[in-house]
C-alpha cells in the first residue's frame, strides 16, 4: 500500500465510495449476519414447596484411609494442646508475671510434641500398610554361564579378550 500519496487527497465522497468498494470486495455481503441471544433470564415465581420429593444424591467424596486418621489425631493434638494450655493457665493464674504470651510458651513444646508424635505414628502406620503387594510363587531358576575364550596373541603388543556371559 502507498501510505504517500504524490497526488491530491480524496473528498469525502471518494474515500467513502473506496471503502464501500473495499469493504465488499473482501466482506461480501452474501451471508446475513445472524444474532444470537447471549444470556436467558427466566423471571417466573418459583413455588415455596412442591410435590416433588427430594432426590438421594450419593456421597461420592474419596478420602483416603490414612487421611482421615491424620485429620482427627490433628483435631485431638488441638483439643489437647488447648487443654494443657488451659491447665498451664490455671495453674499460674495466681502469679502476678504470668501473661497470656507466658502460657503460650510453657504449652509450645507439649504442642510441638505431640504433633512429632503424631507425624510418627502416622508415618509407621503407612509403612506396616505399605507391605509387598505381590509376591511371585513360582520356580525360579538361575543360570549362570562363564565362557572365557582366551586369545592372545603378539609377542610384545598382547591382547587378552574374556568374554563373559
Amino acid at each position: 500500500m502507498d501510505f504517500h500519496p504524490t497526488g491530491r487527497p480524496m473528498s469525502d465522497s471518494e474515500a467513502a465510495a473506496e471503502a464501500k468498494r473495499i469493504l465488499d470486495a473482501h466482506f461480501p455481503p452474501e451471508q446475513p449476519v445472524r444474532h444470537f441471544p447471549t444470556s436467558f433470564r427466566d423471571d417466573t415465581e418459583l413455588p415455596a414447596h412442591g410435590t416433588t420429593p427430594p432426590v438421594h444424591q450419593d456421597d461420592k467424596r474419596v478420602v483416603p484411609e490414612w487421611a482421615a486418621g491424620v485429620a482427627v489425631a490433628s483435631i485431638s493434638v488441638g483439643a489437647g494442646s488447648v487443654g494443657l494450655g488451659c491447665c498451664a493457665w490455671l495453674v499460674l493464674q495466681g502469679l502476678a508475671s504470668a501473661t497470656l504470651y507466658g502460657v503460650l510458651m510453657v504449652t509450645i513444646p507439649f504442642a510441638g510434641t505431640a504433633m512429632v508424635a503424631t507425624a510418627i505414628g502416622c508415618a509407621v502406620s503407612k509403612v506396616r500398610k505399605a507391605g509387598p503387594k505381590s509376591v511371585y510363587k513360582g520356580p525360579v531358576t538361575q543360570k549362570t554361564e562363564i565362557q572365557v575364550n582366551n586369545s592372545t596373541r603378539g609377542m610384545f603388543f598382547t591382547r587378552t579378550r574374556n568374554d563373559i556371559r
